[in-house]
């Protein structure tokens, strides 16, 4: 799922930082969910879509 999250945020043109602030959560949240060595909690997912203009279900689709 991270990996998706950053293909989304580059695609939208969002820095770390710029995504990290819009949708609650702290930068190095953010690295380490893209990174892989961090899940995140379902309610939180509302928050990324919101900010990168997808739904939930992107953050699980392939490409």
């Amino acid at each position: 799922m991270g990996s998706r999250v950053r293909t989304l945020r580059t695609a939208a043109g969002l820095t770390q930082e710029a995504l990290a602030l819009e949708s609650g959560l702290s930068r190095n949240q953010l690295i380490e969910l893209e990174h892989g060595r961090r899940g995140l909690l379902f309610e939180r997912l509302p928050d990324l879509a919101a900010v990168l203009d997808c739904e939930v279900a992107d953050f699980f689709r392939d490409g």
